[in-house]
């Protein structure tokens, strides 16, 4: 950070020497301003806006008491240190209330001065460094408010989204409205069960940033909200609403399958809605994609943009109307609303006629797989039992046979749902937050305040659940994404720290040589001295 002074005298031989004899390049600062008097002192202030100023107090035309009282109208900040004679000490006490920093006696030691002049500047940054970190965290936390409020629209969470949907309505006007943007890794429900913890980790975590910096690079307001694993949905936010452009939004779609196709060797498959969509029909907006999504087998270059229910579709509505209450009540661990609607939804298979089989049958084979994801992401089933419900599934079953599987599905569900304690639940969401968030700021306050708790339960809870405290269980969980992405990947060593969290590189070095025993570059030569092999290799970094 470059500090800006404003030397203010009115002897020129004064200000040449300021000017000459100060190492302002050693302090790495620059002069942005000469006054000879207090008026011309304040245009220059306005103007420059100065971290620092030294000021004489006589003066002509405006002295320097005058100065200050005019300066701290519009700046509060700007440290002063004040130049006076012997004579003119008495003046001392009517600038204590301007809050000057120091005083310098005429005729100047400029070697005191200039250690005047380093002291100051330390503060004055160390203060711009925590006025950016509070700036920092507060922004994170409303984004961490708006997410959640976002999120739980998207998902229909019920009544408690009422309060927050009504303030985000007043804060926009009642205009807020987003295109929105579906996207799912082709075939996850199969890779998931291939993928190990970590891999599963690194996969989902490599995505969710090449669409961050994607949608950051287009520079448009937008959020990026994982719904689960393997899927993302972005909204694009429009206030006042207007008209969303239908092929920009489509080249930005084309973009992204073609950059992790090209970094990630993964094919994605996006589902559109370019009109506008207001809050109250995220919900509605957001399932009608993934549906869509899931019953089609891919538009034309993979991008697909689904028409809306037309006429002669309601018998099939009606039973996405069941599949989703079935899946709203597995969620929340409602058996009763669970049952109810599993109960509907064989009823209403079984009154089809058989003339509908045909048509029915990838609704059912999308129902397995919105189930086998839940269900993980719930972390209601282990991977043996994932690979026999799969392994069924691959046998094409029929009818009769794809509804005993989910309903076996639904029975293990919400047995195991219901087994887990309410602070088992909590935990399984902050670890859930922590995974999807372990390149932004994260804090014990910010996770409690996501859960709706305070933060000496969540402390509690955490180290009871993860056996080790907050801090440490994040320290390892980014140590170990970057140990995958030092190995796996060509980023550099600063693209990594800061895609874990770390805006420093001197400090992530610290932290990572701290928890590994070696640096960095280290640790990626010996991993490719071991022939790890290379699944991010084609993430290359741009930036080198």
């Amino acid at each position: 950070m470059k500090l800006k002074v404003l030397l203010v005298d009115d002897e020129i031989n004064i200000l040449k020497n300021l000017q000459a004899v100060v190492p302002w390049e050693d302090v790495n600062a620059e002069i942005v301003g000469l006054a000879k008097n207090g008026k011309t002192a304040l245009e220059l202030a306005r103007e420059h806006r100065p971290h620092l100023i030294l000021c004489d107090i006589r003066m002509p035309v405006m002295d320097g008491i005058e100065f200050l009282g005019a300066l701290r109208e519009f700046d509060a900040d700007a440290e002063v240190i004040m130049m006076t004679g012997y004579q003119d000490f008495s003046y001392v006490r009517s600038v204590i209330r301007y809050e000057v920093r120091d005083y310098i006696l005429k005729p100047i030691d400029y070697e005191e001065l200039t250690r005047t002049i380093r002291r100051l500047a330390d503060g004055i940054r160390e203060r711009d460094a925590e006025q950016r970190t509070i700036q920092r965290e507060w922004r994170q936390m409303f984004r961490l408010a708006y997410e959640r409020v976002l999120y739980d629209l998207l998902i229909d969470a019920g009544s408690g989204t009422a309060k927050p949907l009504l303030k985000l309505s007043e804060l926009s006007g009642g205009n807020l409205a987003f295109a929105m943007m579906l996207i799912d890794v082709e075939d996850y429900a199969k890779r998931g069960v291939r993928w190990d913890e970590r891999e599963r980790k690194l996969w989902n975590f490599a995505v969710h940033n090449i669409l961050q910096e994607h949608f950051a690079g287009l520079e448009v307001p937008h959020s990026v909200l994982q719904m689960r694993g393997g899927e993302w949905c972005v909204l694009i936010e429009r206030t006042p609403p207007e008209s969303f452009d239908r092929s920009e939004c489509a080249a930005w779609a084309e973009e992204l399958r073609r950059k992790i196709g090209a970094y990630l060797k993964l094919s994605i498959r996006v589902a559109l809605h370019p009109v506008s969509v207001p809050l109250e029909r995220l919900a509605g907006t957001y399932k009608h994609l993934q549906r869509s999504l899931n019953l089609s087998f891919g538009g034309e270059g993979g991008v697909i943009v689904p028409a809306f229910q037309r006429a002669g579709q309601e018998e099939t509505q009606r039973l996405w109307d069941w599949i989703e209450e079935m899946v709203t009540g597995l969620k929340r661990c409602d058996r009763r609303k669970t049952e109810e609607a599993l109960r509907e939804l064989n009823e209403s298979f079984r009154r089809l006629p058989e003339s509908s089989f045909e048509r029915i049958e990838p609704i059912l084979h999308y129902v397995c797989l919105h189930l086998l994801r839940e269900m993980r992401a719930m972390d209601v089933i282990g991977r043996d039992d994932e690979a026999e419900f799969w392994s069924r599934i691959d046998r094409s079953p029929g009818i009769r046979e794809t509804l005993a599987v989910i309903n076996r599905l639904i029975d293990q569900s919400i047995d195991s749902a219901m087994k887990k304690k309410t602070s088992d639940v909590l935990m399984l969401a902050a670890k859930d937050y922590i995974e999807r968030n372990l390149s932004s700021d994260l804090s014990i306050d910010l996770l409690a305040d996501y859960l709706g708790i305070s933060g000496s339960y969540f402390s509690l809870l955490f180290k009871q659940h993860f056996g080790e405290t907050f801090v440490e269980y994040v320290t390892r969980q980014r140590m170990e994404m970057a140990k995958s992405l030092l190995a796996l990947s060509d980023k550099n060593v600063t693209a990594v720290g800061q895609m874990v969290g770390y805006s420093e590189r001197r400090y992530f070095t610290r932290v990572f040589s701290k928890y590994t025993g070696m640096l960095p570059s280290e640790y990626r030569e010996l991993s490719h001295r071991r022939e790890i092999k290379p699944v991010l290799s084609g993430w290359a970094d741009k930036e080198q």
